[in-house]
């Protein structure tokens, strides 16, 4: 199976939860990480990642390039530009900045010289393997700057996860997705057979969640929820409200611990560093009815 972890915002603990259910499950079946956060890849860090094993670069964004030599320099491509992203050098020369252009070419079509603009492709990131030092997998990514194609690296990434899952027999892979709602999001959640959202006791976060949950929707997924620093607000009851009114079965409430940031600065999961806290107990509970309700 492929499970997707998600929140629709960031903060609110998902690469921390997920580095503890991997932790606990890793021992009753053979799994498969991916870190779906290509702008910000961490969950490595959590899993006692060093060194990557293998890297793969990510080809597919695109960038204007003007030939200096044809151009006549008029100037139009610049006035036309909907990013910005062309200039004037110290030369004289029109010039692209490749960090803010998004390849749209709009400078190709008015440009009065044929040829002067073409669109070249480059490098969007890079996908990469390791073992984590529990024995399991991972595949993680990592944007270029500037770069657009974040879900086309996360379905690289899935892609190269479920190749694996086939050399090693492995059963199942759990993607922890970015935040918000945006392409990487999508890319993480298509294709997989249980959403996992993540949500803590506050309006902001119960917003985004309701927003994470409708992009879940479209893909007809069963989905859960984990509620995250459960006591934080005790007053705020419309989060578990809006749970029970979709029929969104909760897995379980995790309290605020400070041994979460402690292990954070230990880089190892809660669970391992700190078994005894009260935010291990709530995880290992909750990797129980994971283990039962949805893994079998």
């Amino acid at each position: 199976m492929q499970l997707t972890i998600a929140s629709g915002k960031g903060g609110v603990g998902k690469s921390t939860i997920t580095a503890s259910l991997l932790y606990l499950l890793k021992d009753r079946y053979r799994l498969i990480a991916v870190d779906a956060d290509a702008g910000a890849p961490n969950l490595g860090l959590l899993l006692g990642v060093e060194e990557w094993e293998e890297e793969r670069e990510h080809f597919g964004a695109r960038v204007a390039r003007i030939n200096t030599g044809s151009c006549i320099r008029c100037g139009i491509c610049m006035e036309h530009c909907p990013y910005g992203s062309i200039y004037v050098d110290g030369e004289g020369n029109y010039v692209v900045n490749g960090l803010t252009c998004e390849g749209c070419n709009v400078c190709g079509l008015v440009c009065p010289v044929k040829g002067a603009i073409s669109l070249e492709e480059v490098r969007s990131g890079v996908i990469r393997k390791a073992t984590t030092r529990y024995g399991f997998p991972i595949i993680s990514a990592q944007l270029d700057v500037g770069r657009p194609e974040s879900g086309k690296l996360v379905t690289e990434e899935k892609e190269w996860a479920k190749k694996i899952m086939e050399e090693l027999n492995l059963e199942h892979m759990i993607v922890d997705s970015a935040a918000g709602i945006g392409c990487q999001v999508i890319a993480s959640l298509g294709g997989a057979d249980v959403a996992i959202l993540i949500a803590e006791p506050t309006p902001a976060s119960l917003s985004d969640v309701q927003r994470a949950y409708r992009v879940v929707q479209h893909f007809r997924e069963p989905v859960y929820l984990i509620i995250n620093k459960a006591d934080m607000n005790p007053g705020f009851t419309e989060l578990r409200r809006w749970a029970e009114s979709e029929g969104i079965p909760v897995l379980g409430e995790v309290p605020y611990d400070r041994a979460i940031p402690q292990s954070m600065g230990l880089l190892r999961p809660v669970v391992e560093a700190f078994p005894d806290s009260k935010a291990s107990g709530a995880l290992k509970e909750i990797a129980r009815r994971i283990a039962e309700e949805i893994l079998g």
